[in-house]
């Protein structure tokens, strides 16, 4: 098996990072005296499948790649509805994805897991 691409590995550990702090940071939105909030338990899905990727990224799993960049993606199509700038903002973040996670080191690392 392929060595792990330093790229990835820290690709992966921002996704668990990132999902680990926004489901502690929108925990906070969950009371129990209202209505249950459907759009913080969304959020929630949405920082788990984030902490999924990263880990299993870390594993060599082929899928998890994918997954991370239609996470980003998603983040740019909801960016559209708060500003252009967090937009741009997400539309780097996605190029950045995908040039780490389908270059060929990348490429040989996932594939070999296959």
């Amino acid at each position: 098996m392929p060595k792990r691409p330093i790229s990835v590995t820290i690709l992966s550990w921002i996704l668990i990072a990132a999902g680990t702090m926004g489901l502690i940071y929108h925990a906070r939105e969950i009371k129990t005296l209202h209505p249950f909030p459907y759009d913080a338990l969304l959020v929630g899905f949405v920082r788990v499948l984030a902490i999924v990727s990263g880990a299993f990224m870390l594993r060599a799993h082929n899928w998890a790649r994918w997954l991370a960049i239609v996470w980003i993606a998603f983040h740019v199509v909801i960016s559209y509805f708060h500003s252009w700038s967090e937009v741009a903002m997400h539309a780097v973040i996605l190029v950045v994805f995908a040039y780490l996670l389908l270059r060929p080191a990348a490429n040989s690392y996932f594939r070999a897991s296959n």
